[in-house]
């Protein structure tokens, strides 16, 4: 099958979206499909007002329309609600084309926490563009229901992987600070909510681990914590093996693919009871989550590496990717459209 996903999040960000595209696009390939990325790379690009990294396509609806004709998908995903999403949702209404859709982060809550504007107005939108698809792709049990609430009515489950040959048990030293290690990796923004691990009162010592808008204020708000920048998967495993516990502030992941990765790793998880932790964990004994987060770290702090190690195994790549093909709507007409 010839997939064509169409996305605003591309190389070189580094963000679970990204992520989570760049190993589906493995994983068909590995699966015998053919799939085409429409990105940012292939157009003029300005960056998005508050967030820097992210780069916008200006001027791209020809372009891409003429890309998504020229390439003549069986099947069309667009994974965002960026200009080039907007740009291929309007070319497959146009052409009676069918497409599915997905929602990777609370996009809503990161715009009223940066912007202040109302959750319902976001909410209005993301019904408006989301509706046409035959599937709105999610990545948990509690954002489908979320959604729902809010209006949607085509919401299908497409969970999430880890690569466990890349984010392993092993002995590191790579982290060189009084133990215990909390650690810390994302973006740092403020919708990560990162001051609230910052600011905690705990023993030992803090690691940051990622880029972002808010990392220069907090940097100099709390300097006594350690800071590196993006790191490659192999290196950011090291890091996850050399901590003791991985904190995870946010209260606004639909997801986080960094909790599989550091749980992959045998690093116990301390979060707080919301979505994304709460599907993640589960029930397991691979994390903590309560309203309090330092009482979440210090208990974290019992639990067995092999545990999380354990919970991690639950999650493949593969079994992720089979439910995306699965939720895929091909085109059944054989005519090219205009």
């Amino acid at each position: 099958m010839k997939v064509m996903i169409v996305t605003d999040a591309w190389s070189p960000q580094v963000n679970g979206v990204v992520r989570t595209l760049t190993t589906t696009r493995r994983e068909m390939q590995a699966m015998g499909h053919e799939v085409d990325i429409l990105s940012p790379l292939e157009f003029r690009t300005l960056p998005c007002p508050t967030y820097p990294d992210i780069r916008l396509s200006v001027l791209a609806g020809n372009a891409a329309r003429k890309r998504i004709r020229n390439y003549a998908p069986h099947a069309l995903h667009i994974a965002t609600e960026g200009p080039l999403g907007l740009a291929a949702r309007r070319y497959a209404l146009d052409n009676k084309l069918p497409f599915t859709t997905a929602y990777h982060t609370r996009f809503p809550e990161y715009v009223k926490a940066r912007t202040g504007i109302p959750l319902a107005w976001t909410y209005r939108f993301l019904r408006w563009f989301h509706g046409p698809a035959r599937a709105v792709m999610a990545p948990t049990p509690a954002v489908k229901t979320d959604l729902e609430a809010f209006g949607f009515d085509n919401v299908v489950l497409w969970s999430r992987g880890v690569d466990l040959d890349v984010f392993r048990m092993q002995d590191s030293h790579r982290l060189d600070t009084e133990h215990p290690i909390f650690l810390y990796v994302g973006r740092v923004a403020v919708e990560k909510n990162v001051e609230a691990f910052l600011k905690l009162d705990l023993p030992g010592s803090k690691w940051v681990v990622g880029d972002g808008p808010a990392l220069a204020g907090l940097r100099a708000q709390y300097p006594d914590a350690h800071y590196l920048g993006v790191m490659k998967q192999p290196e950011l495993a090291e890091v996850y093996a050399a901590a003791d516990v991985f904190v995870f502030p946010s209260k606004t992941d639909t997801f986080g693919l960094v909790l599989l990765e550091a749980m992959a790793c045998g690093l116990p998880v301390a979060a707080y009871p919301v979505t994304g932790p709460i599907d993640v964990l589960g029930d397991s004994p691979a994390g903590v989550m309560h309203d309090d987060l330092r009482q979440a770290c210090m208990a974290a702090l019992d639990i067995d590496r092999r545990s999380a190690r354990a919970h991690a195994e639950k999650f493949s790549w593969r079994a992720a990717t089979e439910q995306f093909v699965g939720h895929l709507h091909p085109a059944m007409q054989e005519t090219a459209p205009a």
